[in-house]
């Protein structure tokens, strides 16, 4: 391995050197004789081997700011033929560099030529880079022959059954004779092939718990190399880490970067697999598994399909825009469906305020969980009937013993699975029964979305799948109703904040949620309500690294008995930042939306720098930390040398805020400039004032 390039360093490069060096001590190496010819390059298996060894004090195989290694290390540049040296110092330098050489080994190369920009790149462009060029690849999936070899294995499965299994839907023939075929042509796989009935019911969903599998999603036919027609599926995006298939509101957020990304037919393709799901199992699923037959997720798919549309380019033989009408009809006679037989149906829908509510129809204990994860929960049942944890598990999932109080707890608890908030103290025994403003935000959304299409896209003349003609003005009203009922039942002037409302006992529930913004992401607040959210109630959830799931007051009390949840606070995920940067968009607040987007972007690329490439699934916003101690762990962070896949929408709101940030915001993000210096010499000096000259000073005196 060499360096090439000159090594003066112009300023730009200083400063980014002096914002990452975290040591200084040089690695001693060993001289060279006069006479002897020094090498160009080294080794990279042999390099990366030293490397690991002096810096890795962990043993974790990656180079991070808890590593205390000297964080030097002394190579020779290709441009001198290895006579003069290039110290490459401090953490990110060095992550970088293990990240180039564990690629060049896997590329087969032996040796390898590094220009020294590589090394110090600007972070923002090389995690951006890697986002748009190797996440979102080591994310794609898809489901057929080639595609099972990956997505088959289910980290999630406990059960003693892990057998790979593919479940097709109802009167599929054509799919269940080519899946029959690739468990005949590909023994290896050992797969089970197996048909859904017509009527997915939840017995019968609890009946196949013990035996978890797969369910196909869309495929399109191909004609192989000997002229054979065969199937292809449709490319997908998971999650990442344990979460190996395709999750429902997951998709919406990745597909928004996927767009930004210009993957607009992996995007289209995401789109296309929700329809597949409505049309076949009934609804946009929690995610593509057995067990999460009879769960939804929160509805995103007219923005979702909107957001491809207006992108799709138009084909010249059909006179521009027929194919693409053609599919987005299709895709709102799906979202249609999903409307009315999903969330506007009992016992999702609640008669009495009109709201709707998360509240799926499975049955017995969600599978998907560890072992041990409903143990607290059982325990006392069981210690009544003398009876170990698993011997009453055995007996209440066969319906041997019959408990009210379990039945409601994993009612709850399937619901905060389907809300995707899963966990919060926000849901924790009552989210079935809750009216939540993101819901009926979402459904609101809906309602607007389908109107405007039909309207301006459809000419205000709509053929559903049943051949009847629906306009626009139904779907307005169904709008305007909904937004007087979430003003009735879900908005609080005096605290000027949306609430949740229980609908069984007739109360706005006390947890202030940052959901709440998700009215302005809809557009169905009002500009006053709008004006009285942001500059009273956004104070409450902005902290250092974005906005906070929910307040700490919300959150209450963390004891042994009450451990933190991961949706509370001090929580930040990537879908509330999206949803408040576009809700604040909406209604003129660009300040507020760069703002929060700044922190959130920064929380990313700071870890990012000082972590060996990570992106995880969540953080504690408050503190800027990873690491953390709280349910489920963390997904993302599970790596060797160089990061593959970063995490699904964190990737997308990486992607999507940078798009907010002004040039100078994008500057002080590449130096890993706190929001805090960065935003307190805004207020102080102006922002037209703000050089990258004083940002750097700012810096250097931390």
């Amino acid at each position: 391995m060499s360096i090439t390039g000159d090594h003066s360093f112009n300023s730009s490069n200083v400063r980014q050197y002096r914002s990452f060096a975290t040591g200084s001590h040089q690695l001693k190496n060993e001289s060279i004789p006069r006479g002897r010819k020094r090498r160009a390059s080294h080794d990279v298996k042999e390099t990366k081997r030293i490397l690991l060894e002096q810096e890795d004090t962990n043993g974790d195989s990656q180079i991070t700011i808890q590593d205390l290694g000297p964080k030097t290390l002394t190579v020779g540049t290709a441009d001198s033929g290895g006579y003069r040296k290039f110290e490459i110092r401090g953490t990110y330098m060095l992550s970088n560099l293990l990240q180039e050489l564990a690629l060049a080994e896997e590329y087969g190369r032996k040796h390898v030529v590094l220009d020294e920009a590589r090394l110090n790149e600007n972070p923002v462009d090389r995690l951006s880079r890697m986002i748009k060029y190797l996440f979102w690849d080591g994310l794609t999936r898809k489901i057929d022959a080639e595609g099972l070899e990956v997505i088959s294995a289910d980290p999630k499965n406990r059960t003693g059954d892990h057998s790979p299994r593919i479940y097709i839907p109802f009167g599929e023939d054509e799919i269940f004779q080519y899946y029959q075929n690739v468990a005949i042509t590909r023994p290896h796989l050992k797969l089970q092939v197996e048909s859904l009935p017509k009527d997915i019911t939840p017995e019968y969903v609890k009946s196949i718990n013990d035996r978890p599998g797969i369910l196909t999603l869309a495929m399109t036919k191909h004609i192989d190399d000997k002229g054979n027609s065969t199937f292809k599926g449709v490319p997908f995006v998971v999650p990442g880490g344990r979460f190996n298939e395709m999750y429902g509101w997951d998709s919406y957020f990745e597909t928004l970067g996927l767009v930004v990304d210009g993957r607009l037919d992996l995007a289209k393709g995401m789109v296309d697999n929700f329809v597949y799901e409505i049309t076949h199992y009934g609804k946009i699923l929690n995610a593509n598994r057995s067990y999460y037959l009879t769960r939804s997720q929160p509805p995103f798919l007219t923005d979702m399909a909107m957001k491809v549309y207006e992108r799709l380019p138009l084909n010249e033989n059909n006179g521009g825009k027929g194919e693409n009408e053609k599919w987005l009809a299709e895709v709102i006679c799906a979202a249609i469906k999903e409307y009315h037989t999903v969330w506007m149906s009992e016992p999702r829908y609640d008669p009495v305020t009109g709201l709707s509510r998360y509240y799926p129809t499975g049955l017995g204990i969600p599978p998907e969980t560890e072992a041990s994860h409903f143990d607290h929960v059982i325990l006392p049942f069981a210690d009544q009937l003398g009876l170990s944890i698993k011997e009453y598990s055995a007996k209440y999932q066969n319906k041997e013993i019959l408990e009210p109080q379990l039945d409601e707890y994993f009612l709850h608890d399937r619901a905060v699975r389907e809300s995707g908030h899963d966990t919060t103290y926000r849901f924790e025994k009552r989210c079935a029964y809750l009216a939540t403003i993101d819901l009926n935000s979402l459904l609101y959304k809906y309602e607007i979305d389908i109107g405007e299409i039909i309207q301006e896209i459809f000419n205000n003349h709509f053929v559903s799948n049943d051949g009847t003609i629906v306009t626009s003005e139904i779907w307005f009203e169904r709008a305007a109703l909904r937004k007087e009922r979430i003003d009735k039942y879900l908005w609080n002037e005096e605290k000027c904040l949306y609430y949740d409302y229980n609908t069984v006992t007739c109360q706005q529930s006390v947890y202030e949620s940052a959901t709440a913004f998700w009215a302005l992401w809809a557009g169905c607040a009002s500009y006053e309500q709008a004006e009285k959210l942001v500059k009273i109630s956004l104070p409450k959830f902005e902290v250092l690294g974005g906005l906070m799931s929910g307040t700490e007051e919300s959150r209450g009390t963390i004891t042994l008995d009450r451990p933190n949840r991961q949706w509370d606070y001090p929580f930040g995920w990537a879908p509330h930042q999206i949803m408040a940067w576009r809700g604040l968009e909406n209604y003129g607040f660009m300040t507020e939306a760069r703002r929060l987007a700044y922190r959130w972007c920064y929380t990313i690329t700071k870890s990012f720098v000082d972590f060996n490439g990570v992106v995880p699934e969540k953080y504690d916003i408050v503190t800027l930390n990873h690491q953390l101690q709280v349910e489920y762990g963390n997904v993302g962070t599970d790596f060797k040398f160089v990061p593959r896949e970063g995490f699904g929408w964190m990737n997308a709101s990486y992607q999507l805020g940078l798009s907010y940030l002004t040039t100078l915001m994008r500057r002080a993000l590449g130096t890993c400039t706190n929001p805090e210096i960065f935003f307190n010499k805004n207020r102080t000096a102006g922002v037209n004032e703000i050089t990258e000259t004083s940002i750097i000073k700012s810096i250097s005196s931390e």
